[in-house]
């Protein structure tokens, strides 16, 4: 499906166009060494929202100049041992490159910026260690003009606000999360709403919302408006799980005769109060029948409980939605739910990042060795592209395939530059002729940035194009030369291809299997805990794995697990009991504790292969555990446990021997 260009597309493509030639001509004027990097420096920073540009221009800055200034401290140090000087290369840019990857914010431009700023800085001074300093500022100001003239433009010329891109996807994610709501609501006998379709999108677009709340605080919002946004986040993320727990007991009460009639009419009221926009006079009134004994009663208690805290859930987060359409935010907010809270912890996996920096270090090492051992003139710029290609896509769960790209759009820049350099440029007299000679391609290339899906192919043509054609203060060119400095770019991308197409084999599927592994490792390891403490850390942490577990469910087809809601549902019952708890009375805590034991040696079974479903017994000590609580919270969540393990679940006879 193609998607044509907006209003929106356009603008940004001007305005970076603009900001590109003001760099141009500001290099040119100062007479700075390679003005072109100016220009290609616009687009590496450009972003159609004035808050990311002016956060990525801050950290890419800071990158530069540390990537700089490792380069005066390393080569003159270690010019004269080459492995040396490479295998000091490849580390500093391992392990900024790791740094980077941990943070999912505007933070991590500073890193990855000084990882690979080094190579771009060091190894083309390497024939000349007493011009090092001289390189690296000169490559600094070129680099740090381009990112200036990006933000400065970004922020006179039509500013886009973050704040209003923000407000439209918090709508549509509030859109979808009615669709699937009022499917829940209603459903037949027989509807598989606990598999809707909006759920994967919904916890997939919670990573989307994460950057553009990072990004608000650079779009001089008030400090109100980012915290809005931010409880926002938090609550959309609490009420993922409260809408997948809620329907599959729906399923479960369809599977067990029908969902009782005066359930039926509260799930309705609640129904059409969401769907009439939530407003505050027309809130439904919920009712709570009393304990009684019982599956079908344990299932009503357990409806109504989650029907309460998604009534709770949806009023916050229509009130803040609403608080952030507020032109100016006025007073406090208070919220509704309190019962749990979700903190800023996110899940990351060491050992995948771990293993992307160290291949990409042994890669800059090996191109480096080639490099030396050959005596290849140009081999410096081949080492420096191949460092870009393998650091630009590390985060990827399978970066080759955009490698790849990256190196076939490489011979499209080569094209383009050939065309430009040696049959357009030559009848351009004037700067006004050179500005419009570059009209076109980057007007077309300023559209792939725009858009988020091609913004990893436009950003590295504008740059690699512009570097292909070197444009001096003067008209200067020279087949050879030109030949030669870009044909090393291309053998250092097709290096990096070669190189992760062997040590990186495999992709999504392995990504998403040690997901799955990590959110057994945590219900293993914390299902018996005795430190609530700990609570708001974990939920955040199964929570941001299960946004990154979804979407590579989707790309990967894997059937590793069902798409990770049911273990964020048990590692939350798991901890609503451990608080529970606390009030029991012995018997009750001996059958719970019974439980959560159970709970700890099935996902230890899991993962050490010794299990696939959960076994019997454990259904059993979730009933006698149901029968014996009187607390509605502590039977809710074990209602939960229990169709969230065994969907949809039916009675279970309870044995003694259990």
């Amino acid at each position: 499906m193609i998607n044509w260009p907006s209003a929106r597309d356009w603008v940004f493509s001007f305005k970076a166009f603009i900001a590109a030639m003001l760099a141009l001509w500001i290099a040119m004027y100062l007479g700075l060494p390679r003005p072109y990097w100016a220009m290609g420096s616009v687009y590496v920073v450009a972003h159609p929202l004035t808050g990311a540009t002016r956060s990525k221009a801050l950290y890419r800055v800071l990158g530069t100049l540390i990537g700089a200034a490792a380069g005066v401290v390393m080569v003159p140090a270690l010019v004269n041992s080459p492995p040396l000087l490479m295998a000091a290369v490849a580390i500093w840019v391992a392990c900024l490159l790791y740094v980077a990857l941990m943070h999912r914010t505007p933070r991590s431009y500073l890193f990855m910026l000084a990882a690979y700023t080094l190579p771009l800085v060091a190894l083309p001074s390497v024939d000349n260690p007493g011009g090092i300093f001289e390189l690296a500022v000169a490559r600094s100001e070129e680099i740090c003009l381009g990112i200036l003239c990006a933000a400065v433009v970004g922020a006179v010329l039509l500013p886009a606000s973050v704040a209003n891109v923000l407000r439209d996807k918090t709508r549509q994610w509030m859109a979808d999360a009615t669709l699937w709501a009022g499917d829940m609501l209603s459903a037949a006998p027989g509807a598989r709403v606990s598999q809707h379709q909006s759920r994967h999108r919904l916890a997939a677009d919670i990573l989307a919302l994460d950057q553009l709340i990072t990004q608000l605080g650079y779009d001089a919002e008030s400090a109100e408006r980012v915290r809005a946004a931010r409880e926002l986040r938090g609550r959309m993320t609490m009420l993922l799980p409260v809408l997948s727990s809620l329907a599959t007991i729906v399923e479960s009460m369809q599977a067990a005769g029908g969902v009782p009639a005066p359930l039926a009419l509260q799930m309705q009221a609640v129904k059409d109060w969401i769907q009439g926009g939530a407003p505050d006079d027309g809130r439904p009134v919920l009712s709570s029948t009393p304990l009684e004994p019982g599956w079908d009663a344990a299932l009503v208690t357990a409806a109504e409980d989650r029907l309460h805290q998604m009534v709770a859930l949806w009023h916050d987060c229509t009130a803040l939605c609403r608080r952030l359409g507020e032109k100016h935010i006025q007073g406090d907010w208070v919220p509704e739910f309190l019962r749990w809270e979700v903190g800023r912890a996110r899940h990351y996996d060491h050992g995948m990042l771990l293993f992307s920096t160290v291949t990409v270090a042994l890669a800059i090492f090996a191109m480096g060795m080639v490099w030396i051992q050959t005596g290849w003139a140009d081999g410096a710029g081949a080492v420096a592209l191949g460092a870009i290609s393998c650091c630009f896509f590390a985060a990827l769960d399978e970066p080759a395939p955009m490698i790849r790209s990256f190196f076939n759009w490489n011979i499209v820049c080569l094209l383009i530059s050939l065309v430009m350099l040696f049959a357009v440029l030559p009848v351009a007299h004037d700067f006004e002729m050179l500005v419009l000679m570059f009209a076109v391609p980057y007007l077309i290339i300023g559209l792939l940035v725009a858009q988020p899906r091609l913004a990893m192919i436009g950003m590295p043509l504008a740059v690699v194009t512009a570097n292909d054609i070197g444009i001096q203060g003067a008209y200067s060119a020279n087949f050879q030369s030109f030949f030669n400095s870009n044909i090393a770019g291309i053998a250092g991308i097709a290096f990096a291809l070669v190189w992760t197409l062997v040590v990186r084999p495999f992709g999504t599927r392995a990504a998403t299997r040690r997901l799955v592994r990590a959110g057994w490792n945590d219900i293993a390891g914390h299902a018996l805990g005795q430190h609530p403490d700990s609570h708001t850390r974990l939920r955040a942490r199964m929570l941001d794995r299960l946004a990154q577990l979804v979407p590579r469910l989707a790309a990967s087809d894997s059937e590793v697990s069902g798409d990770g809601f049911s273990e964020v549902r048990v590692e939350l019952t798991a901890l609503a009991l451990q608080r529970e708890m606390l009030a029991m009375p012995p018997d009750e805590q001996h059958a719970v504790r019974r439980v959560l034991r159970s709970i700890t040696t099935y996902y230890k079974a899991r993962l050490d292969g010794s299990a696939d479903v959960p076994p019997q017994a454990l259904l059993t000590r979730i009933a006698r555990a149901q029968q014996k609580v009187r607390s509605r919270v502590a039977r809710a969540a074990l209602v939960d446990m229990q169709v969230a393990l065994f969907p949809p679940a039916l009675p279970a006879t309870v044995s003694r021997k259990a």
